[in-house]
């Protein structure tokens, strides 16, 4: 995995894509910001695919109905970890390898950290079981950037509220109580605090315009502004 660079299909060698990923809690505004960013990646001469977790891949979206349906809350959070790490290895195989190798960026709805928080910080599960599980689906791979967007739990589930459908029913994450979601939220930030270097922490209350300029600077500055720097000696 992660091989520098890749070759086209004329030979030439193309550099490999970049992954990025948006965390957060529910009602935090990622898939809104993830399609500013697009089209952001897109003006700058970016080729990047949006995806999201767990789904993403045609067996991960499978596995994504059976955890979002709740049969498996009774199992407990590890074995949950478990079919989601299972629904990671067929996301990376089949959607995110192949567009970073292709040089596409990939821009994904939740990722590695949300299992952490969900199953390790909230769930309690312990940290070595859940290192043992991404050594297994991530390998070499890790995200360029995580862009965790921050935001009340209270507030993130007033939103949720907002653009449910009516009659549709909660999903087995959205209907945890209060304490389950303010826990979330700790663990985001814990994690961003623990790799700062990967991570940035984005305030999602802020309105939406300005959240995806938040999201574009650290993203240009990290990703794009930075190595040309670089090359040039500053």
């Amino acid at each position: 995995m992660n091989e520098p660079q890749t070759k086209a299909g004329d030979g030439a060698a193309r550099p490999r894509g970049k992954l990025i990923t948006l965390e957060g809690g529910e009602g935090a505004g990622k898939s809104t910001q993830i399609g500013h960013l697009l089209r952001r990646l897109g003006a700058a001469g970016i080729e990047a695919i949006a995806t999201r977790e767990p789904g993403g891949s045609e067996g991960a979206e499978i596995l994504r109905k059976i955890l979002l349906s709740g049969v498996v809350k009774p199992l407990g959070p590890a074995a949950e970890a478990i079919l989601f790490a299972a629904a990671r290895i067929d996301h990376i195989d089949n959607t995110i390898e192949p567009a970073l190798r292709a040089g596409k960026w990939v821009v994904s709805d939740r990722f590695s950290d949300s299992t952490r928080a969900y199953q390790g910080g909230a769930g309690e599960i312990d940290p070595r079981v859940l290192n043992a599980l991404e050594r297994v689906a991530l390998g070499d791979l890790r995200p360029d950037l995580t862009l965790i967007l921050d935001l009340p739990a209270e507030e993130g589930l007033r939103r949720a509220a907002r653009r449910r459908a009516p009659g549709e029913t909660l999903d087995r994450f959205e209907g945890e109580d209060l304490r389950f979601h303010q826990s979330l939220r700790a663990s985001f930030l814990a994690i961003a605090a623990a790799d700062a270097g990967r991570c940035a922490v984005i305030d999602a209350g802020a309105p939406e315009a300005e959240v995806a300029d938040a999201i574009w600077r650290v993203a240009s500055a990290r990703l794009i502004a930075a190595p040309a720097e670089q090359e040039h000696g500053a």
